[in-house]
């Protein structure tokens, strides 16, 4: 990715923050949706130079799906053939995650990134492979920088086409057995923390196999030690082929000036990954929820951003980031449409 993502300038930031405080209620009385509504319009503005009013249209979450080599060593409460399995189950329409985005008003879209069984073609699922499953962290590299290259272009144009259909924000949900081994050997090179403070139980392994994720991840941070220090070479070394599509996706849509909802620990790892390699990307990122995996939070800490929500979301699917959209448009919509203490003829409270 060649040509570097705009920065969100300040420069309407007094415009904006008058429009929020002029509306009829106390300063700071609608709390995190005013922090949302001003991220809104500095984004829009990138593109239009426009602050009057928010825009959010055609929603788009995408499932990113992609297996790992590591999931061989049992480190998750199930096995590899489960990808497949729920990524058929998002083309079926029965998953958490299908119920959210119909209930809300998200257009989903369901990728296979690398699962280990090719999906039946009659499925309607994006075929972005990048191959059956990653290497076994532990042992070699993930996957070859080439690849990461390959999965960057494949998601950069797959946002191009989203931004094309009409959609100014964007979310991404994962599905892959082992991936949070994956994402916690990412966040402990990305942070520079032990495997004791990056592995959690994911959706719900026994203490036994949270020792056996944090050995496993000891063992990967130490073979791939002195290659840690660059972005891309975390990914090549740790990642997985969907939470490398995921950070091309993110730095595609910030490219694109759209509006990017980070799910939970999984993708925090993308977006933690991608502002390494590219800082301005941040400002882009609304931050859905802070999940039930013990790292998320710290991730969170780390970044500095507060997030939506907090349920103890622990499903990954993009279910957090899917929950967030009413306040996005919450947020919105009080910018858009309510009065200001001149236009209802109330006395300013200030």
């Amino acid at each position: 990715m060649t040509d570097k993502i705009q920065k969100v300038s300040t420069q309407f930031d007094q415009t904006i923050q008058a429009k929020i405080d002029g509306k009829t209620k106390p300063l700071g009385a609608l709390g995190q949706l005013e922090t949302i509504a001003k991220q809104l319009a500095r984004v829009q503005a990138v593109s239009t130079n426009n602050v009057d009013s928010i825009v959010v249209t055609k929603p788009k979450l995408i499932i990113f799906a992609g297996d790992h080599g590591v999931a061989s060593e049992g480190v998750s409460i199930a096995p590899s053939e489960v990808t497949g399995q729920m990524v058929a189950n998002f083309a079926h329409g029965g998953a958490a995650i299908n119920v959210f985005c119909r209930q809300l008003g998200w257009q989903l879209n369901v990728v296979d990134a690398g699962i280990l069984h090719a999906p039946d073609e009659q499925l309607s699922i994006i075929n972005q492979r990048l191959g059956a499953s990653t290497n076994p962290l532990h042992t070699t590299e993930a996957m070859s920088l080439e690849t990461v290259e390959q999965g960057f272009a494949l998601a950069s144009q797959l946002i191009k086409d989203t931004k094309a259909s009409g959609s100014n924000l964007v979310a991404f949900g994962e599905m892959g057995i082992g991936n949070t081994t994956s994402a916690s050997a990412m966040m402990a090179a990305l942070m520079q923390v032990s495997a004791k403070d990056s592995v959690g139980k994911g959706t719900g392994i026994s203490d036994e196999v949270v020792l056996k994720k944090q050995q496993v991840v000891e063992q990967a941070l130490a073979l791939h030690k002195d290659k840690l220090s660059d972005a891309k070479q975390v990914l090549a070394c740790l990642g997985g082929f969907e939470i490398v599509q995921i950070t091309g996706a993110m730095l595609a849509a910030a490219k694109a000036h759209m509006h990017i909802v980070v799910d939970g620990f999984i993708c925090t790892a993308a977006a933690m990954t991608a502002i390494q390699i590219e800082p301005a990307v941040k400002d882009y990122m609304i931050f859905a929820h802070c999940s039930g995996e013990q790292g998320h939070k710290k991730m969170l800490n780390w970044l500095e951003v507060e997030p939506l929500l907090n349920l103890g979301l622990r499903l990954g699917e993009g279910t957090g980031a899917a929950l967030a959209l009413p306040l996005i448009q919450a947020a919105a919509a009080f910018y858009n449409e309510m009065a200001s203490f001149e236009q209802a003829n109330v006395a300013n409270v200030v």
